[in-house]
């Protein structure tokens, strides 16, 4: 894989609003059969560009996903950012975050899987834009958790003697982990299970 970013915008390039709903369709693509499983001819289809629109847009494959793997990343955390907005306290902020990654494992979009995870295993190890955009995101949502847990400490929604850094890089997991397990097509039941046994953690 080569370095490669989405070009600027140049006369007959598709609108931004288009190009987001095409990067939505292409997310799809990449999620269900991983970058090297994907042909440009896949994306052309998915995406509904013409060739042309397309290389107007986008350098190369790579281009394409590094720009999908961004507007997944910014979609995720404004659900995530939304539903953290409805928290009462701490606690219930981790609850809610937990559940956000819980109901993303469930269904049809539970089986496609997750991109970040699927980056993670399929490019991170050789390829450094990849592996960096990994990184910022497991990075922050792994201080997003422990940022959560000193606030319920401080409110007295979590214990005090939980230890914020080690207990968030264990929820990271949990919350990755659910997204591995969610191609198994687990229930809803059953992903809450874990996030409930989880949260137990908060209490010592």
């Amino acid at each position: 894989m080569t370095s490669s970013q989405p070009i600027s915008r140049t006369p007959g390039r598709p609108r931004e609003f288009e190009i987001d709903e095409a990067l939505d369709k292409a997310i799809v693509v990449f999620s269900e059969r991983g970058y090297h499983g994907t042909s440009i001819s896949d994306l052309k289809e998915s995406m509904g560009l013409a060739a042309g629109s397309l290389y107007k847009a986008f350098k190369d494959k790579k281009a394409i996903f590094l720009a999908a793997f961004d507007r997944y990343k910014q979609v995720r955390n404004g659900v995530l950012d939304g539903e953290l907005a409805l928290g009462t306290d701490g606690r219930d902020k981790v609850l809610r975050m937990l559940r956000v990654y819980a109901d993303a494992s469930l269904g049809e979009a539970g089986r496609r899987g997750c991109l970040v995870v699927g980056t993670a295993v399929e490019l991170a190890a050789y390829d450094a834009e990849a592996a960096e955009r990994v990184h910022r995101s497991m990075s922050r949502t792994e201080a997003q958790l422990e940022a959560l847990i000193r606030e319920g400490q401080n409110d007295g929604s979590i214990a005090a003697a939980t230890d914020p850094h080690a207990i968030a890089r264990l929820l990271l997991s949990l919350a990755y982990g659910m997204r591995v397990l969610g191609k198994t097509g687990p229930t809803r039941e059953q992903s809450y299970c874990v996030v409930d046994a989880a949260m137990t953690l908060l209490d010592r």
